[in-house]
């Protein structure tokens, strides 16, 4: 099994936090957010990560090198903005195991869930299985829509609707099959390229805690509350 972690983003909605270090290095309870994330892919035996890195990249490089915890690290450095899909597609480009499996993270969520169980249930014919993460506030967030079986439908927009509900968790476990749904071209999103073309992908339904730390007031929660 493979494993990429998203991390090249400009962070703009952090102003200043991260206008030096990459959102991945900041801390969280005495641990960056990317040591979090290799333990969580330790757990199901990762020890070879691709970092989809671009912005900052070479502060990531200095301060975490090859290897970090006992997990291997390989650079896919974008040379120009690529998207949430395009960056996909060349961090798979760099992974070492092409046929199995790959799961992808992106580098500013936080979860308790098991990871090894959401591999437990991922379909081997399917395009993939997606964290579907509960929010007790879903106003800022697309939604999802799935059957009993857990075989997803849609993505809905944002509704502005403040109620609970499934929203994309930003934790993917994507077969090789899903490959063909990528664009041919260089950028791209997976939210809104990718995913609507895909057929068969199912959802991982938690209700544990979740919480993007995108903003600096959920940066802030996470730094206070958070624990694994």
């Amino acid at each position: 099994m493979n494993a990429i972690i998203l991390c090249g983003g400009l962070s703009t909605r952090l102003g200043d936090i991260t206008k030096t270090i990459p959102k991945v290095l900041l801390e969280i309870k005495g641990k960056t957010v990317l040591q979090w994330q290799l333990e969580k892919l330790k757990s199901v035996g990762i020890n070879e990560v691709v970092l989809a890195a671009g912005h900052l990249a070479e502060v990531l490089h200095q301060n975490i090198g090859l290897h970090k915890d006992g997990v291997d690290l390989i650079y896919a450095i974008e040379q120009e903005r690529l998207g949430t899909g395009g960056a996909i597609k060349h961090a798979w480009e760099y992974v070492s195991k092409p046929a199995e499996p790959t799961i992808i993270l992106n580098g500013d969520i936080f979860t308790t869930i098991d990871l090894a169980d959401m591999v437990k249930y991922l379909p081997p014919e399917s395009d993939g299985i997606i964290l579907g993460a509960k929010v007790e506030d879903a106003a800022t967030y697309g939604t999802l829509e799935y059957d009993k079986n857990y075989h997803l439908k849609q993505f809905k927009e944002k509704e502005g609707l403040h109620q609970p509900g499934y929203i994309n968790g930003g934790v993917y476990l994507f077969t090789a099959t899903a490959k063909k749904y990528f664009s041919a071209e260089k950028s791209f999103s997976i939210e809104y390229d990718v995913f609507p073309k895909m057929k068969d992908l199912y959802v991982y339904e938690s209700d544990k805690p979740w919480v993007d730390i995108g903003l600096p007031e959920r940066l802030a929660w996470a730094r206070e509350n958070w624990k694994e």
